[in-house]
């Protein structure tokens, strides 16, 4: 699973390293300890009286589907596997209409062991990574229709096995999306399943770089650069 990342590019460097047309919303301060039902920024297309335009918005973490009752479910929605995300109920819908990409400096994990506490490692790349997401729309029905907080806009990481030399750490890991990959991924024009499956089935592999780092990132109180640096 996906379930603690960094992100510390400002607004500006996201705009132009995933070529985005607009950004909407608050500046976002840098964080290296992102957690689920935080609010974080994601990469997503939408088609505007003036054409489809590439935006960068914040939206919570943690998927709430259109026909919940309240956000509860959201923390339980925060990853969705890619071998079932085109059937399951809270997802499909998403993976046919609503893509994004979540930037990330790199993901933590946790190794187990068979004695004592598991390992934190931080698994990082020689750039930045886009992982890919879905988001949605949640109608809060006890706000009032012009109160702009009515919609709560969500997401979640998609996931797959991990099949590279870093499965001994965990056995899942974030669908990561290349440069080239964005733009089929992001497409409104791209809704049938047989295409999204074949996007996600023909993500490469990531080469990713582990680093072992110390205990604090396990507590979502601790934030800093210092949760990255290796274990001496």
């Amino acid at each position: 699973m996906c379930g603690r990342y960094a992100q510390t590019r400002a607004d500006d460097a996201l705009e132009r390293d995933l070529l985005v047309d607009r950004i909407l919303g608050e500046p976002r301060a840098p964080s290296w300890n992102v957690a689920p039902t935080q609010d974080v920024p994601v990469v997503l297309e939408r088609q505007e009286d003036d054409g489809v335009q590439r935006q960068l918005r914040s939206v919570r973490w943690g998927l709430v589907p259109s026909w919940a009752k309240d956000t509860s479910i959201g923390s339980r929605m925060i990853n969705a596997r890619s071998e079932t995300v085109l059937e399951k109920p809270a997802f499909r819908k998403a993976a046919a209409r609503r893509r994004a990409l979540v930037p990330m400096d790199g993901y933590y994990e946790w190794q187990k062991h068979e004695h004592g506490p598991k390992t934190p490692f931080f698994l990082h790349a020689d750039a930045p990574l886009a992982a890919a997401g879905l988001y949605e729309l949640w109608r809060d029905h006890t706000k009032a229709d012009d109160d702009p907080a009515r919609w709560l806009w969500s997401v979640t990481i998609i996931t797959r096995p991990a099949t590279d030399a870093l499965g001994h750490i965990h056995d899942r890991c974030p669908v990561l999306l290349p440069a080239d990959r964005w733009d089929d991924w992001l497409s409104p024009a791209i809704t049938a399943a047989d295409e999204v499956g074949a996007l996600l089935a023909h993500v490469p592999e990531p080469h990713l770089i582990p680093r072992e780092v110390g205990r604090a990132v396990g507590n979502v109180a601790n934030d800093g650069p210092g949760l990255i640096e290796p274990v001496e």
